[in-house]
């Protein structure tokens, strides 16, 4: 990393699975900040400092979007397809990060520009592992434009 922070846009629904992100980012620094929040629209509107993300310093564009398929308000792959059709978003790497094993959630997320299609494993150890292995390679190794 080039020692700028690195924003982390965690958008899930399950506050259980939010948690285990959190503590495994922190426990492996992999971010200098982990925003969460719990539904697409929510997501949406940090992304177009919509509402009450209208202040830049209040919603400091993401290095890295971790985005579920299965959300409240608007579809993980609509908010997909939203920001990989916007210009000014559509640069931003995004993981699916879901419970979802499906073929046609994986085809519909890859033929929308995701970036990674990731299955939360069940196993509390694998998923750490997991979230170890996408901090540094997303994070430490992979070279991401510099996005204001």
């Amino acid at each position: 990393m080039d020692g700028k922070p690195v924003v982390i846009l965690l958008v899930e629904d399950d506050p259980a699975h939010a948690e285990i992100v959190k503590r495994n980012f922190e426990t492996f620094q992999v971010a200098n900040r982990l925003i969460h929040v719990a539904d697409g629209q929510e997501a949406l509107d940090y992304l177009h400092r919509e509402g009450s993300y209208g202040a830049p310093e209040a919603s400091p564009r993401p290095g890295l979007i971790l985005l579920d398929l299965r959300l409240p308000k608007v579809d993980g792959l609509d908010v997909l397809k939203i920001v990989k059709d916007d210009p000014s978003l559509q640069s931003i790497p995004i993981i699916i990060l879901t419970t979802s094993d499906a073929e046609s959630d994986i085809a519909r997320a890859y033929s929308c520009k995701a970036n990674s299609y990731l299955v939360k494993p069940v196993d509390f150890y694998k998923f750490a592992d997991l979230l170890k292995t996408i901090g540094y390679y997303w994070l430490a190794w992979n070279q991401n434009p510099h996005l204001n």
